[in-house]
């Protein structure tokens, strides 16, 4: 499992219905709870957050911008 840190781009790998987030929704890594558990911030186009959850890391897919290094 790649080392995910604050501030990263996320998407959930499966809906979590109680706080209204699908699968695919894309958030942000804002506190490391553990070394596994994050809290990430949704929020709209705007800036406007709607919904500030705690997740577990497999629960969610790192994204990237850009072509990433094979060197660890």
């Amino acid at each position: 499992m790649q080392k995910l840190n604050i501030l990263d781009v996320v998407a959930g790998l499966e809906d979590i219905p109680n706080e209204n987030i699908q699968r695919g929704q894309v958030g942000t890594l804002v506190e490391k709870l553990s070394d596994n558990v994050f809290e990430v911030e949704f929020s709209d186009d705007n800036g406007i957050v709607y919904a500030q959850i705690t997740v577990h890391a497999n629960q969610l897919l790192h994204l990237h911008h850009a072509p990433m290094s094979n060197e660890a």
